[in-house]
């Protein structure tokens, strides 16, 4: 069965009674805001960080419209659990910008409130998320009111054992949660044909609930495909996957250099697929936006990045004592003679400058 596409890659509807998606000009130029701010924050964060400013960052070009499709989908109200990635997700739920990039240059530890924002803190370890995902879910099964749970992991995090457990839960229980697969064909330097001999939404067959393909550059099928997902969990019908293909255009993280295991007509001809060009080749073509739109646009996702620049420049550094803080609830012995080390290894240097 072909992934599900609503817009082709050359900006063209594309019937699909399954999943019928009605949006207004202004609603798809919406979209198509969404995905430039997240792309121009998310190339700024990979500027920030070759220049020093940032101990790491997480790139996500290419995979904008897999994220704003299915934050979109969500409610305000559904909880969203993210992998390290999800930028874009962020930007769905309100989370600054700015406030990302204090986690990743090592100034903030959670960075923001869960609670706030329904989007639960980053985790830079792959395939447990998706277990505190459906706990809970379960959670939320036995609340009052009608809220969902968006899991979001990748094709990597998928040969994990918590990943099949998360699964295992979800199942038994019913819980009202979507796992979001951004397969974006590479884990690192894994390429996802050692990963899986089947299409990985055929997975959800093994655990008893659905699963389905879409185009992950696609941003008007990865809004409706989510959107008809957490419905049928709000209601009742359990848990469901969904496998987004998509591509990872930059490095895994600012760390890696792709070119050591990807093949340029592969980068290419997933180039020929963007998901920004699609969406504004039909906006143009369908009366939807002109020029205009785009020339304001351009600058206020300008304005965005200086305010960014600004912003990480300006943020005080830590006090080194503070990695030894919040680790347990109650005193720590252990911790608590690493930390008073600390700051006699600390009260030696500054000894050291004032006798010189």
């Amino acid at each position: 069965m072909p992934a599900v596409q609503l817009l082709s890659p050359e900006g063209e509807l594309v019937e699909n009674p399954d999943y019928a998606l009605t949006l207004s000009g202004t609603e798809l130029c919406g979209l198509y805001r969404d995905m430039a701010i997240t792309r121009r924050l998310d190339t700024e964060g990979t500027t920030l960080q070759r220049q020093g400013e940032l101990a790491l960052w997480a790139p996500l070009l290419g995979q904008e419209a897999a994220q704003i499709g299915s934050g979109r989908a969500a409610r305000p109200d559904d909880h969203v659990f993210p992998c390290y990635r999800e930028h874009g997700v962020a930007w769905t739920r309100g989370v600054d910008a700015l406030t990302l990039m204090g986690l990743y240059r090592g100034v903030k530890h959670g960075a923001w409130d869960p609670q706030e924002h329904h989007f639960h803190l980053y985790t830079l370890v792959i395939g447990p998320p998706l277990l505190h995902a459906v706990g809970y879910a379960m959670a939320t099964a036995r609340r009052p009111g009608d809220s969902a749970v968006l899991s979001y992991f990748g094709d990597g995090a998928s040969s994990q054992g918590d990943v099949a457990e998360a699964f295992t839960y979800a199942s038994v229980n019913r819980a009202p949660i979507v796992f979001f697969c951004q397969n974006n064909q590479w884990a690192i330097s894994t390429p996802v044909s050692r990963q899986s001999r089947a299409p990985l939404y055929r997975r959800a067959d093994g655990w008893g609930f659905p699963g389905v393909q879409v185009d992950g550059n696609d941003v008007l099928a990865c809004l409706a495909v989510t959107r008809s997902a957490l419905d049928a969990a709000r209601s009742g019908e359990g848990p469901s996957l969904i496998e987004a293909l998509t591509y990872r255009m930059a490095p895994h993280a600012t760390s890696d250099d792709p070119t050591r295991y990807r093949d340029t007509e592969e980068v290419r001809a997933w180039e020929a697929k963007d998901p920004l060009r699609r969406l504004r080749a039909h906006l143009i073509a369908y009366g939807h936006a002109g020029p205009d739109f785009f020339t304001d646009l351009e600058a206020e996702t300008e304005l965005m990045a200086r305010r960014l620049r600004e912003g990480v420049r300006a943020m005080p550094d830590p006090d080194p004592v503070d990695m030894f803080r919040h680790v347990y609830v109650d005193e720590h012995a252990q911790v608590g003679e690493e930390r008073r080390m600390f700051e006699d290894l600390q009260n030696s240097f500054a000894q050291e400058e004032t006798v010189r």
